[in-house]
């Protein structure tokens, strides 16, 4: 059924299916916390040289641009469960490996560089059958609370109980947070092999249908449904600023605030709690506002926090300026993402997805140099300035998708009657 606005949508059921997809999903976010913290530090460890320690990072979005619109397609091909948590199995086998090779002193920045690819690559297909999946787990009205409890989950237990986490482990040994990696993506896998779902319908393919026709038709549907095509671009812009915020977050608030590193923690757990607040209220924005209006809302509201943080020289003021951001970003991600699964049919969700993940990941290490470029020319706080402005073209691009020309989908790729976010 097309979704109504000003209707608060339902929470989801914790019994079939969804409970265990949710646990597996927080599980392996804490892991995935381990080893974004414990990685740099190990590069650090190996090699002096800022470039080297970059790249370990840089491969972390270059699998994305490359392999990311192919991992939708395979997600739309292939049973999404068992896709899930054979790549859990395989990416906590490699881990383990890895874990292994730490310990014996073997580890390089090459092998470091190799396997966040590797991780990375298989994650494009993981993420994408993960959106694909959700929509068989609850019912299609109650979305908007699933992915909100996912993304506030994924919060807590990377940002609150990960992060502050992987000293203690390191304090054991180089090797154990990766050890405790490879265990969360087990025990993720096996609560993702016991789901019990039915596979969407699929109709036959027509002759001669390949992975790059498969690929072309998710994205004619992404650029054909008007909301959609709105959602990514802002989604693409905002990420070019996120890149040149988070690449020079550091410096903003130890150099230009002259914190030092006690202040940047303050500011990075007040945005972490934003983030947290904005999932629990999530549910009461949506259903005053409808989806499409609490992302403009929350794009507005986010230029005038990036203003903040770039012009009140107050620690004070940038904590509350992130919380703020944290805050609305939660918004703007719930909604944006329970927009694509409500708008696409279930075939094509996977290929949809990618898409609009490709799109806008590509930005984010343009951003990040740019960002370095603006530190260096203008001063550190230009960078936050310049993120608010590529904001505001984000909002100028959601004010023609706020009238969408494209019904909504049904649960099974079939048309409602048409519904517009006035």
């Amino acid at each position: 059924m097309a979704a109504v606005e000003g209707v608060r949508s339902p929470a989801p059921a914790w019994r079939g299916g969804f409970g265990r997809l949710w646990t597996a999903a927080v599980v392996s976010r804490f892991g995935d916390a381990l080893r974004g913290a414990a990685l740099p530090l190990l590069a650090a460890s190996l090699t002096d040289r800022p470039l080297l320690i970059a790249s370990v990072t840089a491969c972390g979005y270059l699998p994305w641009i490359v392999f990311g619109l192919l991992g939708g397609a395979v997600a739309d091909r292939v049973d999404q469960r068992r896709a899930m948590w054979t790549v859990d199995a395989v990416r906590g086998l490699l881990v383990a490996a890895f874990a292994v090779v730490v310990a014996l002193g073997h580890a390089s920045i090459a092998l470091l560089i190799a396997l966040a690819f590797v991780l990375t690559t298989l994650q494009t297909l993981f993420d994408n059958a993960s959106t694909a999946l959700l929509p068989a787990l609850v019912d299609r009205e109650a979305l908007g609370s699933a992915n909100a409890r996912l993304m506030t989950g994924q919060q807590i237990a990377g940002g609150l109980i990960g992060a502050p986490v992987v000293p203690l482990l390191l304090a054991a040994g180089a090797a154990v947070p990766f050890t405790a990696d490879a265990g969360t993506f087990l025990v993720a896998a096996a609560l993702v092999a016991s789901l019990r779902t039915v596979a969407p319908e699929r109709g036959p393919k027509p002759a001669g249908s390949t992975l790059r026709r498969e690929i072309a038709e998710g994205l004619r549907t992404l650029w054909r449904d008007r909301a959609l095509r709105g959602l990514c671009a802002a989604t693409a812009l905002c990420n070019i600023g996120m890149g040149a915020l988070i690449a020079t977050l550091v410096v903003l608030v130890t150099g230009w605030l002259d914190a030092g590193t006690t202040g940047y923690a303050a500011a990075t757990t007040a945005y972490t709690v934003g983030g947290l607040a904005g999932g629990v209220v999530n549910r009461q924005v949506t259903a005053r506002l409808g989806p499409m209006r609490a992302v403009l809302l929350a794009g507005l509201v986010q230029i005038g926090a990036l203003v903040v943080m770039g012009g009140v020289r107050s620690l004070t003021a940038m904590a509350a300026a992130l919380a703020v951001f944290g805050f609305m970003g939660m918004v703007w991600n719930v909604n944006t993402t329970t927009l694509m699964q409500q708008r696409t049919p279930a075939d094509l969700l996977g290929r949809v997805s990618s898409a609009f993940r490709t799109l806008a990941v590509a930005g984010a290490p343009v951003g990040a140099l740019l960002g370095g470029a603006v530190a260096t020319a203008w001063g550190l706080n230009t960078p936050a300035l310049l993120t608010a402005a590529f904001f505001v073209l984000s909002v100028l691009a959601l004010i023609p998708a706020r009238k969408p020309d494209v019904p909504v989908v049904a649960p099974h790729g079939d048309t409602t009657t048409a519904h517009v976010t006035r």
